[in-house]
């Protein structure tokens, strides 16, 4: 039979078998299945942010504890060591609570002093100068000396911080001549090394105690050194010229050393006054 003889509904009514389609139309078929919808999407992408977002806490967490843990284990190195001052307070209030309760005798105070250091590997000088600081400022004036004393004895403390203290309470306590050996010591053992501060010391102490002739042989030794006095040190120099008589001397010595103008605040500002 020709198909020329086939009529056109006989062509279209024919069964004809294409497993080839078949398999193709079944392999579409399963992967239009396999890819998601947009509902499928619209969950899923949220699930992998929060994912994301707990991933980044995580690290930036772990960051921060790196570097809280570098801070905490970093270490300082220095070139040199610093004396420990750990307890040099308390150690200094020990120190005036033992002597507080001492007797005025060389003795008892010197071995108390003893055996407050017996077991210091070094002299606790920081201690000893703080006491010396609160003894002051308590108006302790024997207690300075018994300690600066026995502290120079030890061949400990010999700064002009010491001998100012020892200088004041010899003054306060009134022994001009005790602070005039210890004076005459001082020029003998530091004698470029003295300060403006010390020299300031020892004439309102001989000016304190109406010794003139003495207030002018330590100004010759600051002359002798070229240390400048200051404005209350020239008072009380000038003071001892008049008292002497020497009035030649006073005006010669106010000539050179009185200043022509001082600074006073006046309303807030530094201004110059004339000095009279």
């Amino acid at each position: 039979m020709n198909l020329s003889q086939l009529s056109i509904r006989q062509v279209f009514s024919v069964k004809v078998d294409f497993p080839v389609l078949n398999f193709s139309a079944r392999l579409i078929k399963a992967s239009s299945s396999s890819v998601p919808t947009r509902k499928s999407k619209a969950i899923a992408s949220p699930q992998r942010c929060r994912g994301d977002r707990n991933d980044q806490s995580l690290v930036a967490s772990n960051v921060v504890e790196k570097k809280l843990v570098r801070k905490s284990g970093r270490k300082e190195h220095h070139l040199w060591q610093r004396r420990d001052q750990t307890g040099s307070g308390q150690k200094a209030l020990n120190l005036i609570q033992i002597i507080c309760g001492l007797p005025n005798e060389k003795e008892a105070v010197y071995s108390a002093l003893d055996e407050w250091i017996a077991w210091e590997t070094e002299f606790p000088l920081i201690a000893a100068a703080k006491a010396m600081v609160i003894l002051r400022k308590r108006s302790q004036w024997k207690r300075i000396i018994q300690v600066a004393k026995w502290m120079l004895s030890k061949g400990q403390g010999a700064t002009m911080a010491t001998y100012d203290h020892l200088l004041l309470a010899f003054d306060m306590d009134r022994r001009p001549d005790e602070a005039k050996t210890l004076w005459n010591m001082i020029l003998h053992a530091h004698n470029r090394s003295i300060s403006k501060r010390l020299f300031s010391r020892m004439i309102s102490l001989y000016d304190h105690h109406n010794m003139p002739n003495d207030v002018i042989e330590v100004f010759a030794d600051m002359e002798e050194l070229e240390v400048k006095p200051d404005e209350d040190t020239v008072r009380r120099i000038a003071r001892a010229f008049e008292v002497l008589g020497q009035e030649d001397k006073h005006k010669q010595f106010l000539m050179k050393y009185q200043r022509k103008w001082k600074y006073i605040h006046f309303k807030g500002e530094r201004v110059q006054e004339k000095t009279v």
